[in-house]
């Protein structure tokens, strides 16, 4: 496995997508250039499985039309990651026992059946 190399300054980066990708389980989501590249720089394709997935099997979550999707990672290599419905109104949350993601925190947001970045708004 290949040391990640993601940096909050390279999410700053993204302000818009050339190219859309589409999830290979859930083949409804499509994820943008920025959602990938966290994936593939962070390490972090779960993160996008888990949001896709969600899509899927919680009624809660495929409810809201609008996402904001965080992941919150504790010194001891734990974290949090929940779903809100950008009114501050937490709809999932779950535990990860580990992780090496390697930024402390990070938004994703789902909207369109699309991943991506805020910034990409």
């Amino acid at each position: 496995m290949s040391e990640a190399k993601l940096s909050e300054a390279d999410l700053r980066q993204f302000t818009g997508s050339e190219h859309w990708y589409r999830h290979p389980l859930v083949r409804n989501v499509l994820y943008t250039d920025g959602a990938k590249y966290v994936a593939e720089e962070g390490g972090a394709y779960w993160l996008l499985d888990e949001i896709a997935l969600a899509q899927r099997g919680d009624r809660r979550v495929a409810a809201e039309e609008f996402q904001v999707w965080r992941v919150s990672v504790n010194a001891d290599c734990t974290a949090r990651l929940t779903c809100e419905d950008g009114n501050g109104n937490t709809v999932l949350e779950k535990r990860l026992d580990y992780t090496d993601f390697p930024v402390p925190h990070i938004t994703l947001w789902f909207a369109d059946n699309t991943i991506y970045l805020p910034g990409e708004h």
